[in-house]
């Protein structure tokens, strides 16, 4: 018969940083981070779609 494995010593648990409420500014007028993200990611988007089709016209519009 073996004898059970010794527990480690309790630690107790981080408090955890309250999470931001969906829609709700966080402070100091900036935007929501969900918000500020897809926000970033659409301007960057829109750029490389810009682009790929400026480089579309100059490639096909050669004379």
């Amino acid at each position: 018969m073996s004898t059970p494995a010794p527990h480690p010593p309790h630690r107790p648990a981080r408090p955890r940083k309250p999470r931001d409420e969906p829609g709700v500014e966080r402070g100091y007028g900036r935007f929501p981070r969900g918000l500020a993200l897809r926000l970033f990611v659409y301007v960057v988007a829109g750029h490389l779609l810009a682009g790929f089709l400026f480089l579309l016209f100059e490639v096909g519009g050669g004379k």
